[in-house]
């Protein structure tokens, strides 16, 4: 007989095994890999033979947790498989962590930690997806405009100190920046054997830079203050490098704090260097506009 913690723990795990076997079966009509589908398949059946042996100690039923489901079938839409997934299998290594701890009062739940596992390293073969393989000219595009983009618009806050003016110029330097990125990232994926197309290549970096450009100058054009809107760039770029950060570092199993923090301190450096050569140079030529 199961006291009244070790069944709300166990019924817990029901439910969370009636959740995830309803979002694989959602996420297995999903994708077209027909492979990934079948892989999908087979571990939402096997979390619905969990359900059923955590209902035999329970004895009664548990309902889904259709929030849970909601959001993980929206973020894989949305985000793509590989990210979706990889948010599951987090929760799925809590789920081991949760059944190792009921595994002596319940002998028999240690073939379901095992079947856990299993889960993980299927889950982590599916990680192969088109959007993770041009992730690189992702980051090419978002690295150069978080970081020369951001610290160019530093140095003309300084140097020019009109907010509309800055917003032209920024938009100006960003578009012809972003085509280069583009033309750029073309040829080198052209003449490498990555696997990649040129032209997605391109079109990710371009697309990747340009709508950082837009979200950057989007402040000079609607406030007068320079200062506020440098403010602003900043906590742009520092939203954008935690949004990013913590899309690849999921989808790839990366360390998320130690590349938020590289990346944040490299762009912030450098913006703070082009500011101080702005001053310099607004100073030495006695710019005023």
């Amino acid at each position: 007989m199961l006291n009244r913690e070790l069944q709300e723990k166990v019924f817990d795990a029901q439910r969370n095994e009636l959740t995830e076997s309803i979002v694989y079966k959602k996420l297995a009509a999903i994708v077209k890999d027909k492979r990934q589908a079948d892989i999908l398949e087979k571990i939402s059946r096997e979390e619905l033979d969990h359900y059923g042996m955590f209902k035999a100690f329970t004895r009664k039923d548990a309902p889904p947790k259709k929030f849970k489901v909601f959001i993980y079938v929206f973020i894989s839409r949305i985000f793509g498989l590989s990210f979706g997934l990889k948010l599951m299998e987090n929760g799925e290594c809590l789920a081991q962590d949760a059944y190792a701890g009921l595994k002596e009062a319940l002998p028999e739940i240690g073939k379901t930690v095992e079947e856990e596992k299993e889960h993980e390293a299927a889950l982590l073969k599916l990680i192969d997806e088109d959007r993770l393989k041009y992730v690189s000219s992702v980051v090419l595009g978002l690295n150069d405009a978080l970081i020369e983009f951001a610290a160019s618009l530093a140095g003309y806050t300084l140097a020019l100190q009109h907010s509309k003016l800055i917003g032209i110029v920024g938009l100006i330097t960003g578009v012809a920046a972003s085509a280069s990125m583009a033309a750029s990232e073309y040829l080198s994926v052209k003449h490498e054997e990555t696997g990649k197309d040129p032209v997605k290549a391109s079109i990710y970096t371009g697309v990747a830079y340009i709508i950082v450009v837009t979200l950057l100058v989007l402040p000079y054009f609607l406030f007068k203050n320079v200062f506020l809107d440098l403010g602003l760039v900043i906590c742009t770029v520092l939203l954008v490098i935690f949004i990013f950060t913590f899309y690849v570092s999921t989808a790839k199993g990366l360390d998320f704090r130690k590349r938020f923090l590289e990346m944040a301190g490299i762009s912030l450096v450098t913006a703070s260097i082009t500011f101080l050569i702005g001053l310099a140079i607004r100073n030495i030529f006695k710019v005023e506009v």
